[in-house]
């Protein structure tokens, strides 16, 4: 690879570990911890969902590439409940170490960019990372008290927060957040504007995906990948490749569409691309699961989204040709790193893959197709076939 493209791989690959951090707040459902990478792009999807509502002076774009680098710090730090005693200043010396290192791994302008994106939602003083921090805890905080059955722990550690802890200032920051909360807890009628409340029920709904489990693998190949986690790393990779795309694009754009793109999954279930199915089939499907999820929100602003969803799916403008492509590039990149994955699992045969990912790969990032074509070659499942 060429030494930029390494270095971004390194980097994407290393950040594959987040997946495997967990956190200690629940799924909605309360069938698992929430790991970092799936927290991170739920909470970028809350910037999306709730960025119309911040302050003329709020970059949302910039807070959604805040959500998702804040915790990848993790991988090497770990996850610190914030209900639990900790020596916060070594912490901070942790997690800066762990900054240091993993944003290391980037080529140097990228590894400075990218490090600031941090060390600005860390600071929290401009009012994008003040936006982005409030997301940041208001997302546990609804993820525990709207479960079918709350954990009563967990609801009063969110009791906690609201009294007297980080949550408590949502009260002057985010007063509807803070009192739906709190109404929540205390059994009293909520205020919350209609508006508000389907923009939260849709975000609520998004936590499915979470569950939605993929044929690709992890990089280190211990489970499957969910579609949220897969939805987060995408997004990373569309922020970190984005200087490859053959036509300039609006990147704020690209990871708009990358963070809604599987959504549809949650009815839809996810579909292999090397699977056996009824395209029209699975397109029907997934378009009345389109129907169902952004008509959750406000009409206007699911209307929105669901046409950026639909520009994603035709993949005719230059943002959505780039989407595509980045979509592509993760599963080969994870299936190189576990031996394969679902290579062996569905047989594919080069031209195979050549046929249903490279191309589309190569229509928007030929440069990105053309070096990963190289070690794909060379990988042990296809090199018999160039032995031939």
């Amino acid at each position: 690879m060429t030494s930029t493209l390494s270095a971004q791989f390194t980097f994407l690959n290393e950040a594959d570990r987040l997946k495997s951090v967990d956190r200690a707040n629940l799924l909605i459902d309360c069938s698992r911890p929430e790991n970092s990478a799936e927290h991170s792009w739920h909470l970028a999807l809350y910037a999306l969902v709730f960025g119309d509502t911040a302050a003329p002076n709020v970059d949302v774009d910039h807070a959604i590439a805040m959500l998702l680098l804040h915790d990848i710090v993790e991988i090497d730090a770990g996850d610190h409940p914030i209900h639990e005693a900790h020596d916060w200043d070594a912490v901070a010396v942790a997690e800066r170490k762990a900054a240091e290192r993993i944003f290391g791994l980037l080529p140097l302008p990228q590894a400075k960019e990218f490090r600031g994106i941090w060390d600005e939602f860390e600071a929290a003083q401009t009012p994008t990372a003040k936006f982005a921090k409030r997301l940041d805890t208001a997302q546990p905080m609804y993820q525990t008290l709207f479960a079918p059955n709350p954990v009563p722990d967990h609801v009063e550690v969110v009791r906690g927060n609201l009294t007297t802890g980080r949550a408590s200032p949502l009260a002057e920051s985010w007063p509807e957040a803070y009192s739906h909360a709190k109404s929540m807890l205390d059994g009293t009628i909520s205020m919350a504007s209609t508006d508000y409340l389907l923009r939260l029920a849709f975000l609520l709904e998004a936590c499915k995906l979470k569950s939605v489990y993929r044929a690709t693998k992890l990089c280190d190949g211990s489970r499957h990948e969910n579609s949220g986690e897969h939805s987060w790393h995408i997004a990373l990779y569309a922020m970190t490749l984005a200087s490859h795309a053959i036509k300039p694009v609006n990147i704020g754009r690209v990871i708009r569409m990358l963070l809604i793109h599987d959504l549809v999954e949650i009815d839809a279930g996810d579909t292999p691309i090397h699977g056996d199915f009824d395209p029209a089939e699975q397109e029907q499907i997934e378009r009345l699961a389109a129907d169902r999820l952004f008509g959750l929100l406000p009409s206007a602003q699911g209307a929105t989204l669901r046409a950026l969803w639909e520009e994603f799916e035709a993949a005719e403008s230059d943002d959505a040709i780039f989407a595509k492509s980045i979509d592509r590039v993760q599963p080969l990149a994870s299936n190189l790193e576990n031996g394969g994955g679902s290579w062996p699992d569905y047989n594919v045969s080069y031209a195979q893959l050549v046929g249903r990912v490279g191309d589309k790969i190569a229509k928007g990032a030929p440069a990105v197709w053309a070096e990963v074509d190289t070690r794909i070659r060379a990988h042990e499942w296809f090199a018999k076939e160039f032995q031939k």
